[in-house]
């Protein structure tokens, strides 16, 4: 291909003339004697072909595979368990000091009252500022969406829910409910434009780099670990 289009240029007057007097010895060299009056209207692609998951697929399952296979840990937890279960985590690696949004998500399993209960200093992110973020062990939140194909979770920042919260602290924790899952980013980009959303960060895993001597290291720039609990 890369030698035809050369050809085809070069036959058409080559490099010394004119641009408008190549394109429109390439118009001549197509067939076309004008140009065209309207943009070619590009071929519809069946969704068999483009779409690699079928919206009834079990999107849940595909979620929690392709998240594990990008270095995320999926742990399935029922709505009356989720807070133990986040308690439970957070103790076993220590995490003492942890940030959440302000969410009527998280408010709704009333996480952030029993994290407080079970000795850790919870706090909003409403109530500390950038800097402070910085001490802190763990962040936690929930997502805008969560993309099976690719096992990626999807946030939206606004002033309750900073997007710092998924980037500054070590450990960094994710609640997905069944209703985020969506199949794949065709989904997702056409879930945004009816929102109206904007700036959204895709987390595709832990903070990883092979910038130096292409050795991987986990956890230089951002969360070394990425945990998600999936409602089901």
């Amino acid at each position: 291909m890369k030698y035809q289009i050369s050809n085809l240029v070069k036959n058409a007057g080559g490099s010394n003339r004119p641009p408008g007097d190549v394109l429109e010895r390439v118009r001549l060299a197509l067939g076309r004697r004008e140009p065209l009056k309207t943009a070619p209207i590009p071929p519809t692609i069946p969704d068999s072909i483009v779409r690699l998951v079928d919206g009834n697929a079990r999107l849940a399952d595909l979620f929690a595979t392709r998240a594990e296979e990008a270095k995320m840990h999926v742990t399935r937890v029922s709505a009356g368990d989720l807070v133990a279960k986040v308690g439970a985590f957070l103790s076993e690696l220590r995490c003492k000091r942890i940030a959440l949004p302000k969410s009527d998500v998280l408010d709704r399993f009333n996480l952030v009252d029993g994290l407080q209960r079970a000795g850790f200093e919870a706090r909003r992110w409403t109530e500390m500022t950038l800097d402070d973020l910085y001490d802190y062990d763990c962040g936690i939140s929930d997502v805008y969406a969560a993309v099976a194909e690719t096992g990626s979770l999807v946030a939206q920042p606004s002033s309750n829910n900073g997007r710092a919260l998924s980037l500054v602290p070590p450990v960094y924790l994710a609640i997905v409910e069944p209703q985020n899952l969506l199949p794949d980013l065709i989904d997702l980009f056409a879930k945004m434009t009816r929102d109206g959303g904007g700036g959204a960060r895709i987390i595709t895993g832990p903070s990883k780099t092979a910038d130096i001597e292409m050795e991987l290291v986990v956890g230089v720039h951002g969360p070394g670990i990425v945990q998600i609990f999936m409602l089901q």
